[in-house]
């Protein structure tokens, strides 16, 4: 299965919107990391945070980097 070069930004600002009262979210970035978390995002500037309490770290993120999101 091949994966998309480039993915659609208006689907995946549709489900950060969605995915922000999930428990858990996975990320999908650009460069192959696959990251799971509490999501915070902000519609307006097009950012957010992931965080994972049980490994102790969060990154932010643009939505420009990632491929994927999934609930």
């Amino acid at each position: 299965m091949k994966i998309k070069a480039t993915a659609d930004p208006e689907r995946l600002y549709d489900l950060l919107l969605t995915a922000r009262t999930a428990d858990k979210v996975t990320l999908y970035f650009r460069d192959g990391r696959v990251l799971s978390g509490a999501l915070v995002f902000n519609p307006l500037k097009g950012t957010g945070r992931l965080i994972n309490v049980d490994r102790e770290m969060s990154i932010d993120f643009t939505l420009d980097k990632l491929r994927d999101v999934r609930l």
